[in-house]
């Protein structure tokens, strides 16, 4: 089985090889004394418990783990644990990456497609497994579309390590529509055209033009009203983490999509990954307020 621990990868190539295991679990609070000897502070919140975990053997069960290119620190901590195996500092299953190109030309492109072939071919994955595996995404991904009734307040920026911002939108009285970190790792995105002839090509291209994500080239301000749109929100809560720093250029822009859309909105920012920071009462004030 291949675990994950990123965003924006192939998962039909997983799921068509029989091998998708999941994000990599990890508890968000635990302490970390043997990855905070080789993890610099900038990291994102998430990698120090995962290789925590990792060291301490948790992911033993694995045969490898996926990560990223379309994260910074996905990206880097794949190279962290390749060198820790090295240097017979960790064990544990093999690190693999996922080289996803997210600039928008045609060579950025065909990049990506070349990536999910080597990963589909690695895994011993055919045409005709694949595009049986897209054909069940797709099927997910429609299961997917409805939206819940009731009131909702849209969870966006930084996704939370798990349902704590969530429990406090419910807790008001409103249904929470976003992300969290392992929800995000497990997004399927957007649906993949069947019966082209070329299943890995079809993956490749949806992929490479995903927006959203630090390393997408898509506006950010336009992301966001495409969310509001699509989800009808009654208030919305921009919420960023201290070491989200690559998307704190777009927040001005993002605030007069917010000021524009009419909208009540909260917005956080450089905030506690784990909520000890009295943001779960300020989302809880906020919503309430609304009456």
């Amino acid at each position: 089985m291949i675990g994950i621990a990123g965003p924006d990868l192939p998962h039909e190539v997983l799921l068509a090889a029989g091998k998708h295991g999941g994000p990599l679990s990890f508890a968000p609070d635990c302490e970390t004394p043997r990855a905070s000897r080789w993890l610099e502070s900038k990291f994102a919140p998430w990698a120090a418990p995962l290789l925590e975990n990792w060291l301490e053997g948790a992911y033993d069960d694995l045969d490898a783990v996926l990560f990223s290119r379309a994260d910074d620190s996905s990206q880097r901590l794949y190279y962290y644990i390749c060198e820790l195996r090295r240097l017979g500092e960790a064990k544990g299953p093999e690190p693999l990456i996922f080289d996803i190109a997210r600039i928008p030309r045609v060579i950025s492109r065909d990049r990506t497609v070349s990536e999910v072939r080597v990963l589909a071919a690695r895994l011993g994955v055919g045409d005709t497994a694949l595009e049986a595996a897209i054909a069940d995404a797709n099927a997910r991904r429609a299961q997917g579309t409805a939206l819940p009734g009731g009131p909702r307040c849209l969870l966006l920026g930084s996704a939370p390590p798990d349902l704590r911002l969530h429990d406090a939108v419910q807790g008001a009285g409103y249904v929470p529509l976003g992300d969290t970190l392992p929800q995000q790792w497990l997004d399927l995105g957007e649906v993949v055209n069947e019966g082209t002839g070329d299943p890995a090509a079809a993956i490749g291209t949806v992929l490479h033009a995903r927006e959203g994500g630090p390393r997408s080239f898509a506006d950010p301000a336009a992301v966001l009203r495409q969310r509001i749109a699509a989800s009808t929100p009654a208030a919305v809560v921009l919420w960023r983490i201290e070491e989200d720093e690559a998307q704190c250029w777009h927040l001005p822009a993002e605030r007069r999509a917010l000021e524009e859309s009419g909208l009540p909105h909260l917005v956080l920012t450089r905030r506690d990954w784990l909520g000890r920071d009295g943001a779960i009462e300020e989302i809880t004030a906020f919503l309430q307020g609304l009456g």
